[in-house]
Parts: C-alpha cells; structure tokens; sequence
C-alpha cells in the first residue's frame, strides 16, 4: 500500500528548536510547503512518553495536526552511543537541561564514557507526517560514527561537534550546512519521507 501523499500548501513543522525547523525548512524548500514552526503558532509541546524515536515523532506530529488543523512533521531525533548502551537515546536533549546547554550535555557525554576505548555512536532520527484525521506516515534515517573528544568545529547544533561521522574527516560541527545535509540521519530519513510522501 502506497504512503498519503502531501498535496502542498502549509505545513506545520512540530518543533520549538530553531535550528530543527530552519534544517527541516531548507530540506522541504524544493517541494511548495509553506513551513510554519510549532512554535509561531503557539502549540504547546506535548509530553513526550515514547520510548523510542518514532514514538515521540508519532506523538509530537499528530498532537500538531489535531491542534493547528493542518498536515504536521515531526522529527524525534537523539545520539546513541554504544558504551553507554544506547544513552542518551531518547533523553539526548534532555541531558542539555532546561536551558538546552549542548556543550554541558557534551561534557556529560564524555565523563559517562570515560576511559571506554569503544567511542561507536548513531545519530538517529525519525520522521513523521501527520493529518488532522489522525493519518501518520513514519520514517527512520541513520548515521554510524563516533565520538571525539576535545570539541571540533562550530557549525551545526547538539552534539554535532562531537560527532564524527564514518569514513569522514570533518565532525558534523565542522561541516558546511550542505555537507551536513547530504550525510545526515535527518536526511536519510528526509529522503524516504520525500519518496514516498512528496514526489509524483
């Protein structure tokens, strides 16, 4: 059975993290959707009580849809690394605090892993497209890396400076915006989104 497709116009993406929405809005640029942040229209954020990624997408995407009446996106996104047995998972903007400070969470990161020689990391991500009428399309993209330490680069947001993705030389904090792009866990999934849900 083929994916709803998205027939244009506004689409709300779930999210109050600026840096998501201005990534998620370049990714849909191409394809007519007039992008509008959860955030600008007053949503409130809803618990996320998945226990995976997809999950919290589901969950996040479809409260947007019911609230605003419009079609909505959500990306529940997070690094897990294999030292800490999937840690941060699901909690990785959690582990940021209140005031959302990455490079507390960073240091956190790095002290929890501590002498382990296993440095193996995914950035995960899925995606989901909801209707008003409950109807919800899910998509899951993945990077293996892993993790260096001290810090590099200044690009990007999260964990992305600790990130070095496999068989690359620039961590994600150190990448142009497009380089980024083309390798990422959000565009992975964007890609399948896209296939199914966007083109033809």
């Amino acid at each position: 059975m083929s994916a709803r497709h998205f027939e244009g116009g506004k689409l709300v993406i779930a999210s109050h993290n600026p840096g998501k929405v201005r990534e998620i809005g370049e990714l849909l640029a191409p394809f007519g959707a007039k992008v509008v942040s959860a955030g600008e229209l007053g949503l409130d954020e809803p618990e996320e009580t998945g226990v995976t990624f997809a999950e919290n997408a589901e969950l996040k995407a479809r409260a947007a849809a019911l609230a605003s009446g419009l079609p909505a996106l959500a990306d529940d996104s997070g690094l897990a690394v294999d030292a800490l047995l999937g840690a941060p998972g699901i909690f990785s903007a959690r582990w940021a605090g209140p005031s959302k400070d990455f490079g507390h969470a960073m240091h956190k990161l790095q002290s929890e892993i501590g002498d382990n020689p296993d440095r193996r990391a995914q950035f995960v991500c899925a995606l989901s497209l909801a209707w008003p009428d409950g109807h919800v399309e899910t998509f899951e993209g993945i990077v293996h890396g892993t993790l260096v330490w001290p810090l590099r680069g200044a690009h990007g947001f999260g964990y992305d400076p600790m990130f070095l993705p496999k068989d690359r030389s620039e961590t994600f904090g150190e990448m142009t915006p497009a380089a980024k792009h083309a390798i990422s866990h959000r565009a992975d999934a964007f890609r399948k989104l896209v296939d199914a849900c966007f083109k033809g």
